[in-house]
C-alpha cells in the first residue's frame, strides 16, 4: 500500500468527468482502494474521491464520524459507481454547512446540499448497494460523488464571502458567518 499524492484545485483530473470502473474486484481497482485507505487515513480525513488521488475512475471511500452526524457513525465504506438521487428533488431542503477539502487546503465554505440523499453503488467486493444517507452522511456522499463529475464545493456556493482561508474564516466576528469560527 501507498500514500498517495492528493491533486489540488486547478489540476485536471478534478475538472473532467470519472470513467465508470468496470469491474470492482480487478487489482487494480484493489490496489487503489487500499492505497485511498492509506492515503485518508494519513491525511486524516472523511472522504477522498478517485480524481482526488489522480486516478479518473467513479470510486470514493468515506466514513462518517458519530459526532459529526447526530451520534450515529458509519465505518470506512468504498462505493464504485455511485449514483446519488435526492430525496427532495426541487430542493426545497437544501441545507447550508461549513464544509472543506482535501483538493483545496487550507480552505472552508458554506455549501448548500440535499439535507437526504438515496444512493446505488458497489461495494468493493462488486455487491449492490442501495441505501439513503441523511445529514452529515449525505453531505460527505454529494461532496466525493461531486469530485467524480468534476465538481469542487466552491462551484456549489451561493455567496462566495463564506469562503476563505480557515484562521481567517475562524477570526470572524461571530455576527458575519455564524459558525465560521467552528469551520473546518
Amino acid at each position: 500500500m501507498s500514500i498517495l499524492k492528493i491533486a489540488r484545485m486547478g489540476h485536471p483530473v478534478l475538472a473532467a468527468p470519472a470513467a465508470p470502473v468496470a469491474d470492482p474486484t480487478a487489482p487494480a481497482v484493489r490496489r487503489l482502494l487500499a492505497d485511498m485507505v492509506e492515503t485518508l487515513r494519513d491525511i486524516g480525513g472523511v472522504g477522498l474521491a478517485a480524481p482526488q488521488v489522480h486516478e479518473p475512475w467513479r470510486v470514493v471511500i468515506y466514513e462518517v464520524p458519530a459526532a459529526r452526524n447526530d451520534g450515529e457513525g458509519l465505518p470506512l465504506r468504498a462505493l464504485i459507481n455511485p449514483v446519488l438521487e435526492p430525496l427532495d428533488p426541487d430542493g426545497a431542503a437544501l441545507v447550508e454547512d461549513w464544509e472543506a477539502c482535501l483538493s483545496l487546503p487550507g480552505l472552508t465554505g458554506r455549501v448548500p446540499r440535499h439535507a437526504a440523499v438515496r444512493f446505488r453503488g458497489l461495494d468493493a467486493a462488486g455487491r449492490a448497494v442501495d441505501g439513503e444517507a441523511r445529514g452529515f452522511h449525505a453531505r460527505v456522499l454529494q461532496h466525493e460523488c461531486d469530485h467524480l463529475d468534476g465538481v469542487l464545493y466552491p462551484m456549489r456556493m451561493r455567496d462566495l464571502s463564506a469562503f476563505g482561508f480557515v484562521e481567517a474564516m475562524r477570526a470572524r466576528p461571530a455576527s458575519t458567518g455564524d459558525a465560521a469560527a467552528r469551520a473546518g
